[in-house]
């Protein structure tokens, strides 16, 4: 009987291979031909995993480590890695280990003892981590699949303490759900893995804290990348961690809880008055240190730094001061001056987008005591204008500098250091989506850009997917590299944000067309969002964070 075969257009090249035959076989012969390691294919136009099978004819293309998805799947696949060696260890014990959040190029862990003390972690019992890793990899175990019943999906996680997924199961929709299984430990992860262990040869696990970091390769797939410890990070996260616990809400299944229980108007009073309660006190420290006149607001894409600004604004005129905000958008250069990015494209991420010696030259009159008139730059013109808006800055006034590189000296390098209080703020969700898959941050900022940019702009979801590396690659260059040198971090999520933005966040990614180059994207956000229960945004104040992104701010944002 001749054997039936399938026609597959790869790399440009069509290739007949027998039907039926993995990804995994078909990629032994692309091996050579890729600087990093092949992890997952596109298989017309769906993500696969590797021990996946061609049934039929279509396109092929390998997705490596060096690529987001590719990425992703090495991080997640590492962390079961990671966790089968401490079970192997440790779990005897009753030590397990929970993911707390991404640090760096890494994930912060601790171990628990009995799922609910934390034990902290030694230098002994991270060299028998790495080492029990190491064997796991050198042994290469599959890391198989398996679809299961979602009620037999509850049941294996009450039993195995997994309380967490037991929590978020009860809220899926599916009636059945993929776990994953390396050499008889079992867990769940929100999205594709690796085929096996034998692929996760670069990584490490470093002591921090009273935890460990599990370390990643960054763009050099084949070194881990370095770490370097961002304390007032840390520390920020892990007081956003203590406010979930205080409102016994650290996760996505905890939070779906509260919502079912009718909880939603206590969580929004809660969070504001909270929020509320951080911004006094920031706004009296900023009373008390004096003689600081530039209130310097840096933060990346989406952080809610307007909102922000006004609401800081508001505190210090309540404590007698005259607080005056300005856009750094308004020194950018008129835009046939505008440097330009590697497409031939304006770069108006980058500090020489500004007219920095204008900028120095105004704050430097402003702090002498001089009146002086402010520029103000016209986006349909592309150029700057002056329209009589003057200053003058008496005892009790101060100016909010709100902008992406407000925290770099270079920006304001003749102002005196005594004179700039530097605040960075950032979206630093509090939630897990369970106790080993930690719900990225960038996630959140980006559904939070496509829901605003869309209600204010007309950009549809596809075009902000679109834009959201080169934006990333922005914060990363001119943003994240001055966090650690800000005076306060403040973390502007919200922790009931997701259930709210889904409602107007779905419609968006559900537009995007199946064959567009962002479906990927839009399917996985999909995917992250039917974890959450809606949650309507009725009772969320006019003045909340979260307004300059769903509509009805009462600020000009």
């Amino acid at each position: 009987m001749e054997e039936k075969m399938v026609k597959l257009l790869i790399a440009g090249e069509e290739k007949v291979y027998p039907k039926g035959i993995s990804f995994l076989k078909i990629a032994e012969d692309y091996r050579e031909e890729y600087p990093d390691d092949i992890v997952l294919v596109l298989y017309n136009n769906r993500l696969r995993e590797l021990t996946k099978f061609a049934e039929q004819d279509g396109t092929v293309e390998f997705l490596t480590t060096a690529c987001k998805t590719g990425k992703r799947a090495y991080r997640r696949s590492a962390t079961l890695l990671m966790q089968k060696a401490v079970h192997n260890l440790w779990g005897a014990d009753k030590i397990t280990v929970r993911v707390k959040h991404s640090i760096g190029q890494g994930y912060y862990c601790e171990l628990m003892k009995n799922g609910t003390e934390q034990s902290v972690i030694t230098e002994e019992q991270i060299a028998a981590l790495k080492q029990e890793m190491n064997r796991l990899v050198e042994a290469d175990l599959p890391i198989e699949k398996r679809s299961m019943n979602t009620d037999d999906a509850i049941a294996l996680f009450r039993e195995l303490g997994m309380t967490d997924k037991e929590k978020l199961f009860r809220y899926r929709r599916s009636s059945r759900v993929n776990i994953y299984v390396l050499d008889h430990y079992k867990d769940y992860f929100y999205g594709f893995m690796v085929p096996s262990t034998g692929y996760l040869r670069c990584y490490d696990v470093t002591k921090y804290e009273d935890g460990f970091v599990l370390r990643f390769p960054d763009k050099n797939t084949r070194q881990v990348a370095e770490f370097a410890p961002s304390g007032k990070l840390f520390q920020t996260l892990k007081k956003s961690r203590e406010w979930g616990k205080m409102l016994e809400i650290d996760t996505v299944g905890a939070l779906n809880d509260a919502i079912a229980k009718g909880r939603t108007q206590e969580l929004i009073m809660i969070q504001e008055a909270l929020f509320e309660e951080r911004i006094g006190q920031l706004a009296e420290a900023i009373v008390k240190s004096q003689g600081e006149k530039f209130i310097m607001i840096a933060g990346p894409s989406s952080s809610g730094k307007t909102t922000f600004s006004h609401r800081l604004s508001i505190q210090l005129s309540a404590r007698g001061m005259k607080p005056h905000p300005i856009g750094l958008d308004n020194y950018y250069v008129n835009r046939n001056e505008c440097p330009l990015d590697e497409n031939g494209e304006p770069d108006l991420e980058c500090l020489e987008a500004l007219d920095v010696e204008l900028f120095n030259h105004d704050m430097t009159e402003l702090l002498a005591g001089k009146r002086v008139e402010l520029p103000t730059f016209n986006f349909k013109t592309g150029r700057r204008e002056y329209k009589d808006k003057f200053m003058q800055l008496g005892k009790e006034d101060v100016l909010v500098i709100e902008g992406i590189h407000g925290l770099n000296d270079k920006l304001s390098y003749s102002l005196p250091t005594d004179s700039k209080f530097k605040i960075y703020i950032s979206a630093l969700t509090q939630l897990n989506i369970d106790e080993h898959n930690c719900l990225p941050t960038t996630d959140g900022r980006l559904i939070r850009r496509i829901v605003r940019d869309a209600r204010t702009r007309g950009t549809s979801a596809k075009e902000t997917i679109a834009m959201w590396d080169s934006v990333r690659r922005g914060e990363e260059k001119y943003i994240f590299p001055f966090q650690e040198g800000a005076d306060v971090m403040f973390n502007s999520a919200l922790i009931y944000e997701l259930a709210v933005l889904k409602m107007y966040a779905e419609p968006l990614l559900f537009d995007i067309d199946r064959e567009c180059p962002e479906y990927m994207e839009a399917k996985r956000l999909l995917k992250f969002l039917d974890y959450f229960l809606p949650m309507p945004s009725d009772g969320i104040g006019q003045n909340s964070i979260l307004r300059e992104f769903i509509g009805g701010s009462c600020f000009n944002v």
